[in-house]
């Protein structure tokens, strides 16, 4: 599946706080916890509880949430199908890095340990 670029804009364009309470849910729902989820975002993104808070706080975009955010050096070993589209293959940087993090809170939600997620065994 190639993305369009209304896809990618629609994307960069869409809050981190509308997305938020999604991936709360799911992860809970699942059994999962907040804190496991903030320790993924934060794995990813080098953002901590407070930064967090303070981007969905001023309703960032994800245009804005991933320029400030400092990319984990082995986010490009997140791999496989999210959404209908492979990671891999996503040309659009920014779309890329949401679907970075929408398979992260996937991986917690279908109960994948916190190692194997954060890529570290």
């Amino acid at each position: 599946m190639k993305a369009t670029p209304e896809h990618n804009e629609r994307i960069a364009k869409m809050t981190f706080a509308s997305v938020y309470p999604h991936y709360v849910t799911k992860v809970e729902g699942k059994g999962r916890t907040k804190e496991e989820l903030h320790q993924v975002i934060a794995w990813l993104t080098g953002f901590d509880a407070q930064k967090l808070q303070e981007l969905i706080d001023e309703k960032a975009n994800f245009e804005a949430f991933f320029q400030k955010a400092k990319l984990n050096p082995n986010a490009n070993l997140i791999t496989g199908v999210i959404c209908g589209y492979r990671i891999e293959e996503i040309e659009n940087p920014l779309t890329k890095q949401v679907r970075y993090l929408d398979k992260l809170v996937d991986e917690i939600a279908k109960g994948r340990k916190m190692e194997k997620i954060l890529r570290t065994a």
